[in-house]
């Protein structure tokens, strides 16, 4: 299936919400905006477009990292499934909003330096706990430890 796919450059408005559903699966939002700048060649001038608002929805392991390295104002690269919602607002007025399942995200290093902090995976010949079942753990689980980008 061919799935509409976005990359995009913006600032965060508010630190990832991250929280863990009924079946225990992490996930974090936060909102990105994306406002392009406009030259104008009749009078030289520089100005901003208007700005496009995205809600981006993280899974698992990568939601954990966006918690952990993200913050109100950085700027940051998304690539994800673009989706466009619709609904009814309270007001009764149709609405619609621009959507990102992100596959990966990232500190844009345009304006800024991070040191990147890789969090081993699980090894999957290691014994598990005991009163466990004899089953390999997945790589996409979050070991123990600080994940993430940690800025410098």
């Amino acid at each position: 299936m061919n799935e509409p796919t976005i990359t995009l450059v913006g600032h965060l408005a508010a630190p990832p919400r991250l929280r863990t559903t009924a079946a225990g699966v992490c996930v974090a939002d936060f909102r990105v905006a994306a406002t392009p700048r406009r030259h104008d060649k009749g009078t030289g001038e520089w100005g901003d477009g208007e700005t496009l608002w995205f809600t981006v929805t993280a899974w698992r392991a990568l939601a954990e990292h966006c918690a952990a390295s993200l913050g109100k104002g950085d700027k940051v690269v998304v690539t994800g499934r673009l989706t466009v919602r619709s609904w009814r607002g309270d007001d009764g007025v149709e609405r619609s909003g621009l959507e990102v399942d992100a596959a990966s995200v990232g500190l844009d290093l345009s304006r800024g330096r991070a040191a990147f902090v890789r969090t081993p995976p699980l090894s999957m010949t290691e014994p598990p706990p005991s009163g466990e079942p004899d089953e390999p753990q997945a790589y996409d689980e979050e070991p123990a430890g600080e994940p993430g980008l940690v800025a410098v």
